[in-house]
């Protein structure tokens, strides 16, 4: 049986993949203005220019709209991990943090507003569901991975652990840094670095300058 957080089905074909997108970008747009209390299906689908029927043809409600909206924000981090460390360049793992740190900082800052809506007024929305998607194991796996090529050259012998505290320290400070209100009076660039300073003296691994914003 689904959970209903998932949505009813995928889209298949470019058209279906098209209605999709565009409710997903609906939901967005109407989270951000009425937060979520005063979001409702019947306004996404007003906002999509579709009827409420397609709506509920992929999504059985909103909280499954914005586990969408959530899996679509993740698949960005990972796409963006997966470039870094598919990349022969950086090599070290320190310049991969670094990379790594930079690339999410500007995919949380591309949707400020909506990652505040969700973060602070979604707040039920269980870490065991977030957990529950595929794309959220992969990158945890992607890390661990990362983690276990660098193991001769780590202080923390439970990978697992290290995994879940570089992830942890990750999310929490950019989300701290790009979410927050008002935002912290600190350049991007100088937080990014002291989250890979952090990192790297967690691992013991040399920090490296993070890419400029």
């Amino acid at each position: 049986m689904k959970s209903p957080l998932q949505p009813r089905k995928s889209p298949r074909q470019a058209r279906s993949k098209a209605l999709v997108t565009a409710i997903l970008d609906a939901t967005a747009q109407v989270l951000v203005e009425r937060g979520y209390a005063g979001t409702s299906t019947n306004l996404i689908a007003a906002r999509a220019g579709v009827s409420i029927g397609s709506v509920y043809q992929y999504f059985p409600n909103k909280d499954s709209l914005i586990a969408a909206l959530r899996e679509r924000h993740a698949t960005d981090l990972y796409d963006t991990l997966e470039s870094v460390l598919s990349s022969r360049n950086p090599q070290t793992l320190d310049e991969k943090l670094a990379a790594i740190v930079h690339g999410w900082m500007i995919a949380h800052q591309l949707e400020p507003d909506l990652h505040r809506v969700v973060e602070q007024e979604f707040p039920f929305f269980e870490r065991a569901n977030h957990d529950e998607l595929p794309i959220y194991r992969s990158i945890v796996e992607r890390v661990r991975q990362l983690l276990e090529e660098h193991r001769e050259h780590l202080l923390p012998d439970d990978l697992d652990l290290a995994t879940w505290m570089v992830l942890q320290t990750i999310e929490s400070l950019i989300h701290a840094a790009t979410t927050t209100t008002p935002l912290p009076p600190h350049a991007p660039a100088a937080i990014e670095q002291q989250i890979v300073n952090l990192l790297a003296r967690y691992l013991q691994v040399q920090a490296v300058p993070v890419a400029a914003t």
